[in-house]
């Protein structure tokens, strides 16, 4: 009976996800601070906790989510910072360490700026994020790559923008990430391997009309991996990426960013080998009416693979999404379209160990505001994963998993 009322919860509605729920009022502290906590509860079953193609079972996973965010906006500078916590508690709990797990985790973001639209005048950017994630996750939550391994995840980014005049911008930007998965790296099948990146970018832009901007921007990565104790590879990987393109905007309601060239990277150090090919990023967003919003996302680069040893992967994703508001804005309902395509090859080992994996989501949402206090939600998801019949993952990451969530909201 519990596993019925999570299917008709599926076919009745279907949900975005606590970070795109809209945000409540808050509480005003002076002309320019706001708090908005809120705490969310909810179920979720899953057809297939352990993502595996076999000896995987359901479960039903209850979550407490508790969160807290502040906004600060001076004259020229603001400030966002908000902090969660996730208590994950399944019922059976037979595809996890524990029958309770936890995450939780913060984003800072500063920007400040001198410049207002495309005027004369610098603009300032940092932003620090950490998140202890756990397995329970999914490809679309911010992080989540489906890996189903808890892991700690840091980024550090920043960038500089100076606007020369209408016409003229530059910027210079570096990031640094940290990846690390909680589990054994020995070298079995079951290992995952995390790493340390930074990278630092430039890119120039010429914008001869309010609706267009030419675009080159370019860009080296440093990586190492933590899987160098089972491998006769190098620890250092590096890269570099070079692309070109088109900005800003096509009408008002309208925006975009299409960039696209070339990209080398190499794995293992002096050991490894380098492989390299056509990249791109795009993004674009349409307001196509006052209650229909859409966006589109698209990325391509390479790196270490987290699943195997001793191997580079090329990722390419893209997602769609679509948003639209009902009942005087106090419905919301979504749809996340979002596929992956990795490439993974083997660095001085057979080559017939290669394979490809491909992995679609479908997500349908819905999100009513009873009032700025109380909101209810649910959505249903569809994943499905499968990978190339090499000898190295036979079958292994074929599976299908279906997860459908209901849930309540207490804001204030």
């Amino acid at each position: 009976m519990r596993n019925l009322f999570f299917i008709i919860a599926v076919m009745s509605a279907a949900v975005v996800s606590a970070e795109t729920l809209d945000r409540p009022t808050g509480i005003k502290i002076g002309q320019r601070m706001t708090l908005r906590p809120y705490v969310s509860a909810s179920a979720t079953f899953d057809s297939n906790v352990g993502g595996r193609h076999s000896g995987s079972n359901s479960d039903v996973m209850w979550t407490i989510s508790p969160v807290l965010a502040l906004d600060y906006r001076a004259d020229n500078w603001s400030v966002l910072l908000d902090g969660f916590y996730n208590y994950h508690a399944y019922c059976k709990g037979e595809n996890v360490n524990n029958h309770n797990q936890h995450s939780y985790g913060e984003t800072l973001r500063w920007n400040w700026s001198d410049s207002q639209g495309a005027s004369k005048g610098w603009t300032l950017m940092l932003s620090e994020s950490y998140q202890r994630i756990t397995m329970s996750d999914d490809i679309i939550q911010p992080g989540g790559r489906g890996y189903t391994a808890d892991r700690d995840q840091l980024t550090v980014q920043g960038a500089i923008q100076r606007r020369f005049n209408e016409h003229f911008h530059g910027d210079v930007n570096a990031s640094y990430y940290y990846l690390n998965y909680d589990n054994d790296k020995s070298g079995s099948t079951s290992a995952l391997y995390g790493w340390q990146r930074w990278q630092v970018g430039i890119e120039a832009g010429y914008a001869p009309s309010p609706w267009t901007d030419f675009l080159v921007a370019g860009g080296y990565q440093g990586y190492r991996q933590d899987n160098t104790s089972m491998s006769s590879l190098g620890d250092n990987s590096h890269g570099f990426t070079v692309q070109g393109g088109l900005g800003s905007y096509m009408t008002e309601r309208i925006s975009y960013r299409a960039l696209a060239g070339w990209s080398q990277f190499r794995y293992g150090g002096t050991g490894g080998s380098s492989d390299n090919g056509f990249v791109y990023t795009l993004s674009g967003s349409w307001k196509i009416g006052e209650t229909w919003n859409m966006m589109l996302l698209g990325t391509s680069y390479y790196q270490p693979s987290e699943r195997e040893l001793s191997s580079r992967s090329r990722v390419d994703a893209v997602s769609w999404g679509l948003a639209k508001s009902l009942v005087r804005g106090k419905l919301r309902a979504t749809l996340d379209l979002t596929y992956r395509h990795e490439t993974h090859e083997r660095v001085g080992k057979d080559s017939s160990r290669d394979y490809d994996l491909d992995v679609a989501t479908c997500r349908l949402g819905l999100n009513y505001t009873l009032n700025r206090f109380f909101s209810l939600f649910c959505y249903g998801e569809y994943q499905r994963s499968w990978n190339s019949e090499s000898e190295r993952a036979n079958g292994f990451y074929d599976y299908d998993r279906w997860r459908a969530t209901v849930g309540v909201r207490l804001s204030y």
